[in-house]
C-alpha cells in the first residue's frame, strides 16, 4: 500500500477533495465516538476535527501532504496497529480496506485497537452497473472484485455488521473511481486518472481509454447514459459498514 500511493499520491490534494455530503455520512456513522483511529490515513480527508483522532498511514507521501493542524500521524501498517486493546472509542477506515494486507488480520487488528465501533468505507464488489467499468475498463472491475473484501468476509471478522448505501453526488469533490460518474470527460484527464488507485494497476493505453473519447465525441455516451443528467446522487456500490458487536473472529 505504502509503494502504491507514494507513486500515485502525488496529485492527491488537488483531486481528492473531501466531499461535505460524504464527510456528513461519516460523522454520523461515527456516533458519539469522542476518541478515533483513522486507519490508512492518506492525508487527512474526513478525519472529525471535533474529536480526538490518532492517523495511521503506511505512505510517506501521503503523509508528507498533509496540512497543518491534522490529527498527530502515525507511519505504520494496518496489520501491526501500535497501540494496545481498546485505545480508542472507534476505529475508522476509508477506501482503504482493499490495499490492507491480509484482509482477515488487519480487520482484526482494526477492531482490536477500539472499544466496540468500527465505521468502514468501502465498495461492496457484488455490485454492478457502473458505466465506466462495464463498458470501457472491465479490466477494472476485475481487479477490484478481486481486492475489496466482500460484505460476508466483513462480516466473518466483525461478526454483526450494518451496512448503509453511500450514494455518490454528481459534483463529488473527492476523486475517486465513480466520483464523475455524471462528467464522464474528466476520465480523459491524466492526472485524474492518477489519483485514482486502480487506473494505477491498468495500461495507460487501455482501449476503453480511446473507445470513451470516441463515444464523447460522436455522441455514443449521451445516448447510452444521458439519462444519468437527471440525477443528482447515484448508487455505485459504496457502502458505509458499521459494526458495535466487538466480537473478532478470523
Amino acid at each position: 500500500m505504502a509503494q502504491i500511493y507514494d507513486e500515485i499520491g502525488l496529485r492527491y490534494r488537488e483531486h481528492r477533495l473531501p466531499d461535505p455530503r460524504i464527510e456528513s455520512a461519516i460523522a454520523r456513522a461515527l456516533g458519539h465516538a469522542e476518541s478515533v483511529v483513522n486507519v490508512g490515513a492518506g492525508a487527512g480527508s474526513y478525519e472529525p476535527v471535533d474529536r480526538k483522532v490518532v492517523a495511521v498511514e503506511p505512505s510517506t507521501e501521503m503523509i508528507r501532504q498533509r496540512l497543518p493542524g491534522h490529527a498527530p500521524v502515525i507511519q505504520a501498517s494496518a496489520a501491526a496497529l501500535p497501540f494496545r486493546n481498546s485505545s480508542f472509542d472507534a476505529s475508522l477506515a476509508i477506501l482503504t480496506v482493499h490495499h490492507w494486507p491480509n484482509h482477515a488480520d488487519s480487520l482484526a487488528e482494526f477492531a482490536r485497537v477500539s472499544r466496540g465501533l468500527q465505521v468502514i468505507v468501502t465498495w461492496d464488489p457484488a455490485f454492478s452497473g457502473f458505466w465506466l467499468v462495464e463498458d470501457y475498463f472491465p479490466e477494472i472491475e476485475a481487479i477490484d472484485r478481486r481486492v475489496f473484501p466482500s460484505l460476508d468476509r466483513i462480516r466473518q471478522v466483525l461478526g454483526d455488521i450494518v451496512v448503509w448505501p453511500l450514494p455518490i453526488p454528481h459534483d463529488c469533490s473527492d476523486g475517486f473511481l465513480g466520483a464523475y460518474w455524471r462528467r464522464p470527460h474528466a476520465y480523459l484527464n491524466p492526472d485524474v486518472r492518477r489519483s485514482i488507485s486502480t487506473f494505477s494497476r491498468i495500461n495507460e493505453t487501455a482501449p476503453g481509454l480511446e473507445r470513451l473519447r470516441r463515444d464523447l465525441d460522436d455522441g455514443t455516451w449521451e445516448l447510452r447514459n444521458g439519462h444519468l443528467r437527471g440525477h443528482l446522487e447515484l448508487d455505485l456500490g459504496y457502502r458505509i459498514v458499521t459494526s458495535r458487536s466487538g466480537s473478532v473472529t478470523i
